[in-house]
């Protein structure tokens, strides 16, 4: 039993896909977190330092840039500890993770997709701009703020590392702002230093097309500029995987009941086809289901089939007009 809300957050399950490789591959399903994503690991860990600090007063606006998730725990948050929530999103977010921001009472500012994050009219610059003109706020910042991967580290680090009983041997996870895969890499590699740490990139990012960055429609990850919170001397390596290859994966995990969203498609993509091509069953791996594929549905990444049209039987009731 919990007292709060908030203290639900973590101890999400870690399941197994049953895969036809001979490594053992685990989920962490942190769609089972109360604001439905990773997200809310960082955003209370961030929040709460802010009160700790005093950054953040009571009264106070929190104001953040986001692809959605961290928007979502942001706002999740601030609704239960009774804070006012401005989040800055790109048009890229899907309709239900707008919906979901405003349910929770934020106030959504909406801008159009820009290639750098320094963009003048880019989300990240605008909530800069909205903060600094907002007395008593607080921007988490996720993108360069260091207690990001602090959060993991400290957070969800060590619960992967009971769960699997120190049996984990591979690691993988999206990178967008990077706070995932450097803390639990971080923390995991402290513990064991054979672990392996493989962080999943889109094949269009910043990064990837050194410095020519192309749309691309997963939301959540893409290494996009250069930050503090990414720390690379964690990795073993950087994997890329398209668009098209991560959707592709969405309707695979969906049939064995794993209803999961792109970013998640793009890593159990990269972790399958690494675990096909090179390990084997001495080999425990361990990846992060980011958020559900509920907030993407509209998007129409998951069809398996035509839907039957069942025979309507006549109703017994007759109708009545006024």
């Amino acid at each position: 039993m919990h007292k709060t809300l908030l203290e639900a957050i973590g101890n999400t399950p870690l399941v197994r896909i049953p895969f036809d490789v001979p490594a053992q591959i685990y989920a962490k399903l942190e769609y089972a977190n109360p604001g439905g994503s990773v997200k809310d690991r960082s955003a209370i860990y961030m929040i709460e330092d802010a009160e700790k600090t005093g950054q953040l007063k009571p009264g106070g606006t929190i104001i953040d840039a986001s692809s959605g998730n961290q928007g979502i725990a942001v706002a999740m948050i601030g609704a239960a500890k009774g804070y006012r929530v401005i989040i800055v999103v790109s048009e890229k977010i899907s309709q239900e993770k707008l919906e979901t921001l405003r349910a929770y009472n934020a106030q959504v500012v909406i801008c159009s997709p820009t290639d750098r994050i320094d963009d003048p009219e880019g989300y990240h610059t605008v909530a800069l701009r909205l903060q600094k003109e907002t007395p008593n706020s607080f921007m988490p910042n996720q993108y360069f703020n260091p207690l990001n991967a602090l959060a993991h580290y400290t957070l969800l680090g060590p619960e992967l590392w009971e769960q699997t009983e120190g049996t984990v041997t591979h690691f993988f996870a999206g990178a967008g702002t990077g706070g995932t895969v450097t803390g639990v890499g971080r923390y995991l590699k402290e513990r064991n230093p054979n672990v392996k740490i493989f962080a999943v990139d889109s094949v269009n990012s910043y990064r990837a097309t050194n410095g020519c960055p192309k749309p691309y429609c997963v939301e959540g990850m893409g290494i996009d500029f250069d930050s503090p919170v990414l720390d690379c001397t964690v990795l073993d390596e950087i994997l890329t995987v398209s668009d098209d290859d991560a959707i592709a994966m969405l309707k695979v995990v969906a049939a064995k009941g794993f209803l999961v969203g792109p970013s998640s498609g793009a890593v159990v993509h990269a972790a399958y086809q690494y675990a096909k091509e090179h390990l084997s069953e001495r080999d425990r791996v361990v990846l992060i289901f980011g958020d559900s594929g509920r907030a993407y549905l509209s998007k129409g990444f998951y069809a398996q089939g035509e839907v039957e049209n069942m025979p309507r039987k006549k109703s017994s009731y007759s109708q009545v007009h006024p």
